[in-house]
């Protein structure tokens, strides 16, 4: 009896054994020196086995999280997730102790230096996210040796050099983020081996030579974004074979012109945007068909001919943006469909009347700089004044105004230096224009931040204060755009303007967390000429929060002066919160330059026409006398004298 009873405790150990798996002692000792390491030991205080069943930090949900996989006889830690806590420091190496790794999460933290090519001793992983952190040096060549990877993100940092060639190893790749990341270069052609990539944001990167055909291959493809970089068109015939399209971003090429021929079988489209795409010839009719588009934005291109009449067949379009092209004719009368939230046609040589239902509820919609009768979209003084802006169109004041200033976004106030700001606070929609109450001037907003979590919003404000000025309160508001933000001053005497522009970066935040990574960037043009290029403010002033000024000398020829503020597609998109990008502009102060200065050139006029009367008449006494002395001796000498009438000359 007793031998059978020292048997069965020898089952019972076996079997509580089998119950209470421990992890790989490498793998504990790693992990805790991993916490240690980013001072995370209050948030994730493992003192047992880090695998033991229904662990609180082995949740989905948790943050930090840590869980693993005990199939076998040892347990192995296969997701390390550390989001958004500003861990701080370079990778250790304790992490590529790790090997079982699957999905490791290290995004929206402040982690430094260069990716340790140990990081290939990680090959099960299948979702490796980086984004959003200070890592610098070249994306390491040994990623590609990753070959599991699904979801690969390193976007929002600040590498440098192009992308390596072996990324294109990565066949089972289905997501790749690397927009803002800071890489450089052509495009690999190796990405042309990507066949499940499904989802690429590769925006604002510093991406040179042609826009790859070979993109025209990756018939996976769902979402596709290259806006901001150097890339050069035309966009390839090829991109006509991505018929699984729903979100497609382009923009900001140079080179050669491109067409809209390649649009031909996308109907899974929702978005569309190529702007700024040097797009030329006309606008296809069957881009009607696309019922599903949501946002169509084809704007700053050099589109032709007349606006399709299929577009009143787009029933799902909220945002339709196609200003500054070459379109002429009408608007359709039926181009207003039945979820139509913004239309801007600006700066086109487009006529006729508004379209059937303009006054509808919600509606935005931008005509400025078009021949459209817009009397019953927007006062009619101000139409008249804004129809300056053509190019053709010829305008005098017989009342010229000699500056204007403006808050943008808050309410008027008087700067320490006595300058009367008028408050520009009304509501905007994404196709808008307001004009002042005394018609000096305008402002015009286009575009839609598409994923922005407060809803539709083109005033940023602060109750911060704002250092580096006597007017903190004037810093304080501002307007936003996610596109396109242009003020117009109206009625101008023609001459030579002083331009302040007063900024304050109050969207984004100095701090030494993850939510002070942000970079906005913006370029400003006046009267048409690039006055600032890739803007950052805080960069310019020395941080967020502080008052800059920048001023400039504008030429007024026509009574109209054009502050143009354009996002060309630069920036980091979703730092500190989703659609944080895009011009900001606090103030505008515009005055003619020096009105002191244009008395004293008067004064310095009526002062030199005095002195030429006065040389004048001396000169005409010294004639006369000339020719009196010549009568009196013509006869006593034969020699002629020369005689200097002219007056003395500038």
């Amino acid at each position: 009896m007793g031998v059978l009873s020292f048997f069965f405790f020898v089952f019972l150990v076996s079997q509580v054994g089998f119950g209470q798996q421990t992890t790989d002692p490498k793998e504990v000792d790693a992990l805790n020196k991993l916490i240690d390491y980013w001072n995370l030991r209050d948030r994730l205080n493992i003192t047992d086995d880090p695998c033991i069943q229904n662990a609180t930090w082995a949740n989905e949900i948790a943050n930090p999280r840590v869980a693993c996989d005990c199939s076998g006889n040892t347990c192995h830690i296969t997701h390390l997730k550390i989001y958004a806590l500003d861990i701080s420091g370079e990778i250790p190496s304790e992490l590529f102790v790790l090997k079982e790794l699957m999905d490791l999460n290290l995004g929206q933290n402040v982690l430094n230096g260069s990716i340790p090519a140990e990081i290939e001793q990680l090959s099960n992983m299948q979702y490796l996210s980086l984004g959003i952190n200070n890592f610098t040096g070249p994306v390491p060549q040994e990623l590609g040796n990753l070959t599991k990877l699904i979801i690969l993100s390193f976007s929002s940092n600040n590498f440098v050099g192009p992308l390596p060639t072996s990324l294109g190893k990565l066949t089972s790749l289905q997501e790749l983020y690397i927009d803002s990341s800071g890489v450089s270069g052509p495009i690999p052609q190796e990405f042309a081996n990507l066949k499940s990539l499904q989802i690429l944001w590769a925006s604002d990167n510093q991406f040179t030579g042609k826009l790859p055909d070979f993109f025209g291959t990756l018939t996976e493809l769902r979402t596709l974004r290259l806006q901001g970089t150097l890339l050069e068109g035309p966009i390839p015939n090829s991109f006509s074979a991505l018929n699984k399209l729903e979100d497609l971003r382009i923009g900001d090429l140079s080179g050669e012109d491109s067409s809209l021929e390649f649009l031909q079988n996308q109907k899974t489209l929702s978005i569309l945007i190529l702007r700024n795409c040097l797009l030329s010839g006309k606008i296809p009719d069957q881009l009607g068909e696309f019922s599903k588009l949501q946002e169509l934005d084809l704007s700053f291109n050099k589109l032709t001919g007349q606006i399709p009449e299929s577009f009143q067949d787009l029933v799902s379009l909220q945002y339709l943006y196609l200003g500054s092209n070459n379109l002429n004719g009408q608007l359709p009368a039926n181009i207003l469909g039945p979820n139509i939230i913004a239309i801007d046609v600006s700066f086109n040589p487009l006529s006729g009347s508004l379209p059937q239902n303009f006054a509808k509820a919600g509606l935005s919609m931008n005509v400025v700089g078009t021949s459209i009768d817009a009397n019953n979209l927007q006062d009619k003084k101000a139409s008249g004044m804004l129809q300056c802006l053509q190019a053709d169109f010829k305008c005098s004041n017989k009342v010229p105004s000699k500056s204007f200033s403006v808050k943008c976004g808050g309410t008027g106030q008087t700067s320490a230096s006595g300058v009367e700001y008028e408050g520009d606070f009304e509501s905007m929609g994404s196709a808008s224009l307001y004009t002042s109450s005394e018609n000096l001037w305008a402002v015009s907003n286009t575009g839609n931040f598409i994923s922005n979590p407060n809803g539709p919003q083109y005033i940023a404000q602060t109750g911060s204060q704002i250092t580096g000025t006597l007017d903190s309160e004037l810093y304080k508001t501002a307007r936003i755009s996610p596109s396109s933000l242009r003020y117009y001053g109206l009625g101008l005497k023609n001459g030579i303007y002083s331009v302040e522009l007063h900024f304050a970066e109050i969207g984004m935040v100095d701090s030494h967390s993850w939510k002070g990574l942000g970079r906005r960037i913006f370029d400003v043009y006046i009267q048409g000429e690039r006055v600032l290029k890739d803007f950052n403010i805080k960069e310019a002033a020395g941080g967020s929060k502080k008052a800059l000024i920048k001023a400039f000398e504008a030429n007024v020829t026509n009574t109209i002066m054009d502050i143009h503020f354009f996002w060309a597609g630069k920036g980091t998109c979703c730092i500190p919160y989703q659609s944080t990008y895009g011009p900001l502009v606090s103030a505008i102060h515009v005055s003619r330059a020096s009105d002191a200065a244009g008395s004293s050139k008067r004064d310095k006029k009526r002062i030199g026409k005095l002195i030429g009367i006065s040389v004048a008449c001396v000169a005409g006494l010294v004639i006369i006398s000339s020719v009196f002395y010549l009568w009196w001796i013509k006869e006593d000498s034969p020699k002629h004298k020369r005689i200097y009438t002219d007056s003395p000359r500038k």
